[in-house]
């Protein structure tokens, strides 16, 4: 009697268990489907937004075109090829070429002469390239002007610089195959600075050297 009632325990609590296991399995199994479905709408979602993006391109919205685009980007885990062409034309229509060039090459790159926006990729890729070269030209121009005026460095409230050429030690030290020459600094009067008003003389290539006998 006593090994049956021990026996009919241990059933009831294999019984108790595998119910709880199923029971378990079950509630994973559920909000495994939940996640699945979640991604499936965000997938979705973003698809939408990919299509609105591009519709927007078509309609000369290229600021709001960017901002869906920009939002696929960051919520996309698989980067659909297409997109990187769309983006692409987009940022030249917006001035942005750099960008263009990368994304148009990323296209290129990905779907090569089969794909279906191949050729207009090429195209639009060439026009980015070319005005990307003219920005770079401006801009090493607009550089160039910028440099070439006379500024004034403000070398701060003691009005001094220490001297670039003997960069404060006063002494000038030239290399020679016959040892190292040590010469007294031209341009700093022994005092191992420069004042405010030298300083940009000889960035200006304005201040004279001073001979060593002076």
């Amino acid at each position: 009697m006593r090994s049956s009632i021990v026996y009919c325990t241990i059933l009831l609590i294999a019984l108790v268990g595998s119910s709880l296991d199923a029971s378990a399995q079950s509630e994973q199994e559920k909000i495994k489907q939940m996640e699945d479905e979640r991604q499936r709408q965000r997938g979705r979602s973003t698809r939408e937004q990919l299509d609105s993006a591009i519709a927007l391109t078509d309609a000369g919205k290229y600021e709001a075109a960017d901002a869906k685009y920009r939002y696929v980007l960051q919520n996309l885990k698989s980067l659909p090829s297409d997109l990187t062409y769309h983006f692409g034309k987009n940022s030249y229509l917006l001035g942005l070429y750099s960008q263009s060039v990368d994304w148009l090459n990323k296209y290129i790159q990905l779907r090569g002469p089969g794909g279906q926006f191949y050729e207009d990729a090429v195209t639009w890729l060439k026009k980015a390239e070319q005005d990307l070269l003219k920005e770079r030209e401006v801009k090493s121009a607009e550089a160039s002007v910028l440099l070439s005026k006379n500024y004034d460095i403000d070398c701060g409230p003691s009005g001094k610089v220490i001297c670039p050429v003997c960069t404060g030690s006063t002494v000038v030290i030239k290399k020679t195959y016959l040892g190292d020459q040590y010469k007294t600094c031209t341009f700093c009067k022994k005092l191992g600075y420069l004042t405010c008003v030298d300083y940009n003389k000889m960035l200006r290539g304005e201040l004279k050297a001073i001979n060593d006998d002076k």
